[in-house]
């Protein structure tokens, strides 16, 4: 066991000291790796900043680096699995056990290193779980983050992207741990003061700005028409009949298709200042037509967005924006207020099984969950109301609580093929070779509202047996064995009841639901919806083809 003593962090420190000096918190990035052999001791408990967007890259190298004849055994403990470097740690036999949240571009070498034995997973957590469990019985001993800057004493600005930093670093402080930053710039004076000094042991200053992923740019040139149908079936089977007005986001081109629809199709239906009110998102460049068209009061965010910086900063009217003039997210916080605040989580997801359990656990890659779980759960304890909340309830029998929406997004079948709909989950196959307990199922059948294909829309809230919720699916497969499955007049009889909405029955001519309904067709659009203040990234400028 770890030991946690004050003399064994005193002990540490003073190794430290060696290579810092016992003046100053800052260590030379030259010697980033000797501070690690310095404070980290075999069996430590690690964990190391890496959300789906902002890394601790240097640290992560450093980390990497580390001899395992001195240091071993470690035991990661962090939110993404999203650089090589995460995953050498356990190749180089630094480190053998993982407890993580998301594995997104490592997914696939993840699941190999499982196969193999060579590390041994804890738990897939959500988020949320996992920021929980920091500071119950995951308490790391020492934390890796990461900042923007950092003045001479050591207090940390995060600029719009404090994200995990705050969590990681107080579990860690708070507990007789140790915490090391990199941080991008040394300044006499920081813009704001995000995290204080005293919860930080040493800064090191990074030989390149830390690395941030522009996950949340989709470029409306690739929405497809099929998005732009499922998004209109959305709009109008459940944004509009439960009116909802406070919502999260996934993922997702068809997501992206419903923000670029609101000031054209739901304003067209007379929803503007009754739907989509109250976002928690992150600064989806797709939100800028809706945003400037009046649509959204606010948008509370989990981190930031490259090249969204100057927009967010002009419209504090609508994101929490500081007296710095930059944006302060909060991942945590956020997850807080997608399960509680939040009546409607829409998202996608690689498989869904008969009962509607869904899962991004597959054969051959450990994806993870992220925060789709927190936000995808029916939060048991809320007790505030709202309409959508009442309406939900009321249809799923609920005589003494309502219930949040959860909606599912899904193509009959994945880009490659592959069909979504399927009779058994990966995820049990998954469990049985890797030791889970249970199957890493992301959201439960239970906890979903709807399911909506470019077939059409299965509200599983008026179903009332599981055979019934079954057939729902079933009806919105399309051309797949498990929609084949399905008899023709099972189907009718379910559109009868109005469990089951193809375009028609919510009086959408499939043959109008194309991209002409997008406010922005182009990354180059949404730069003019922005009043030439969004900036994306250079990867993205581009001339944009049609979409197919």
């Amino acid at each position: 066991m770890t030991d946690r003593s004050p003399n064994n962090r005193t002990a540490r420190l003073a190794r430290a000291a060696a290579l810092c000096g016992t003046s100053t918190k800052l260590c030379p990035a030259d010697r980033t790796t000797q501070l690690l052999e310095a404070i980290i001791e075999p069996g430590d408990r690690i964990a190391i900043e890496g959300d789906n967007q902002k890394q601790a890259d240097f640290l992560a190298s450093a980390l990497a680096k580390l001899d395992p004849a001195r240091v071993h055994d470690l035991h990661m403990v962090q939110s993404v699995i999203a650089l090589p470097e995460h995953l050498a740690v356990f190749e180089r036999g630094v480190a053998n056990r993982l407890d993580f949240a998301f594995a997104g571009p490592q997914s696939r070498k993840l699941a190999e290193l499982v196969a193999t034995k060579a590390l041994r997973i804890g738990a897939i957590h959500t988020y949320l779980e996992l920021y929980a469990r920091m500071l119950v019985d995951l308490t790391p001993r020492v934390a890796l983050i990461v900042a923007d800057k950092a003045d001479r004493d050591g207090n940390l600005y995060t600029g719009p992207n404090t994200e995990d930093t705050p969590t990681i670093a107080e579990a860690a402080a708070f507990r007789g741990g140790i915490v090391v930053a990199q941080v991008n710039e040394i300044v006499d004076r920081l813009p704001r003061v995000d995290i204080p000094s005293d919860w930080i042991d040493f800064v090191v200053p990074s030989p390149k700005p830390y690395l941030i992923d522009p996950l949340f740019t989709r470029d409306p040139a690739k929405i497809r028409n099929e998005n732009v149908l499922m998004a209109m079936m959305a709009i109008s089977a459940v944004y509009e009949p439960y009116q909802v007005q406070r919502l999260n986001h996934g993922i997702g081109y068809a997501t992206a298709a419903i923000e670029l629809i609101l000031p054209t199709f739901a304003a067209q239906r007379g929803l503007k200042g009754k739907v989509a009110r109250h976002f928690v998102l992150n600064p989806h460049p797709t939100l800028i037509p809706a945003i400037e068209a009046g649509f959204v009061d606010n948008v509370y965010c989990f981190g930031s967005e490259l090249g969204m910086e100057r927009y967010v900063s002009s419209r504090a009217d609508v994101f929490p924006v500081g007296a710095d003039g930059n944006l302060r997210s909060n991942r945590a916080l956020a997850q807080v207020a997608g399960q509680y605040a939040c009546d409607l989580f829409i998202g996608g997801t690689l498989q869904i099984d008969a009962a509607g359990n869904s899962s991004t656990a597959t054969k051959d890659r450990i994806t993870g969950f992220g925060g789709a779980p927190n936000m995808g759960a029916d939060a048991r304890g809320r007790r505030h109301d709202t309409p959508a909340w009442l309406r939900a309830g009321q249809e799923a029998g609920e005589s003494l609580r309502g219930r949040k929406l959860v909606g599912q997004m899904v193509q009959t079948r994945q880009p490659n093929g592959a069909p979504s709909f399927v009779e058994r989950l990966d995820a049990f196959d998954l469990a049985a070779s890797a030791g889970f307990a249970l199957p890493p199922v992301m959201i439960h059948g239970d906890d979903v509202s709807h399911v909506i294909t470019e077939r059409g829309v299965a509200n599983l809230l008026r179903c009332r047996s599981p055979g019934e919720r079954e057939a729902a699916l079933r009806a919105v497969a399309g051309d797949t064995d498990f929609g084949r499955r399905q008899s023709p007049e099972a189907t009718d009889d379910l559109r009868r009841r109005s469990i089951v909405m193809f375009p028609s029955d919510l009086g959408i001519d499939g043959k109008t639901a194309t991209r002409d309904w997008l406010a922005a067709k182009s990354i180059d659009e949404l730069v003019t919806a922005s009043g030439e203040l969004y900036v994306p990234p250079a990867k993205f400028r581009r001339t944009p083809s049609a979409a197919a």
